[in-house]
């Protein structure tokens, strides 16, 4: 799971460019935009693999023109779970600065005709507080420790958080002490990368947590390890999982049948 050290710098000669101090970098947390985030599952019903070809092609063509119609407003990213789960079939990852288009772009896709035959059976909102999204297709924008690209593994893993009242009547130090654990573990498995969204108030959950990979062994592995770790008794709830591989609209679309 991957995070990047607090380097420490102290020479101060000539034009050095010191690295921030940690105030420096909490600063610019702070300052940073909320973005709200969206992991929307979809499900087909059976009605849909009774259509014919010609009507089932015009249903995707409508419904993949309306979805890029939102591309300027919304970050977005689209993942299949064909033969993984059997109550969803693909998922649309969606992240903006305001929930009108989240809700705009909703109501649209309601109006295609291929909403009478797909469903959506999963909806998980929560916010960014730590760092923010941006597109891997900008070239203003570069990764950094509060700047994330998301979508560049083949795997994500989305499942909702939960943690017990008794986890928040903790020494602020205990808990801290835990997570140190949990971060060391996290370390060791490199080629997984975690996003942490918070929920409170917003929906069910406390946080959704997303981990991105193209090794899902390793990610299966971290998380095994991670279920020996001290925080993991305070877990109240870490589930449903869903394992989702990135293809595109028209690939998740066309796995219908």
């Amino acid at each position: 799971m991957s995070s990047d050290k607090e380097e420490q710098v102290n020479n101060t000669r000539g034009s050095l460019r010191l690295a921030p101090t940690c105030s420096e970098v909490e600063e610019q947390k702070a300052k940073l935009p909320r973005q709200f985030v969206n992991f929307t599952f979809y499900h087909a019903r059976p009605e849909w693999r009774l259509l014919l070809s010609d009507e089932k092609e015009r249903c995707r063509a409508e419904f993949v023109k309306t979805v890029e119609e939102f591309r300027s407003s919304l970050l977005m990213h689209t993942y299949s779970t064909i033969g993984l789960r059997t109550n969803v079939d693909f998922m649309i990852w969606r992240i903006g600065y305001e929930l009108e288009p989240i809700q705009e772009m909703t109501a649209r896709l309601n109006k295609t005709e291929m909403a009478k035959y797909i469903e959506p059976t999963q909806s998980f909102l929560s916010m960014t507080k730590r760092s923010m999204y941006i597109d891997k297709d900008n070239p203003e924008h570069d990764e950094d420790r509060l700047h994330i690209v998301p979508g560049k593994s083949q795997y994500l893993f989305v499942y909702p958080f939960v943690k017990t009242r008794e986890w928040y009547s903790r020494p602020a130090e205990v808990r801290q002490e835990m997570m140190e654990e949990h971060i060391r573990i996290g370390t060791k498995y490199r080629s997984v990368k975690l996003h942490t969204t918070y929920s409170f108030g917003l929906d069910d959950q406390e946080f959704v947590v997303a981990f991105e990979t193209d090794y899902p062994s390793d990610f299966l592995d971290l998380v095994q390890e991670l279920r020996e770790t001290k925080a993991s008794s305070y877990t109240l709830r870490d589930t449903p999982m869903f394992t989702c591989r990135q293809k595109t609209l028209s690939e998740c679309l066309e796995a219908l049948g």
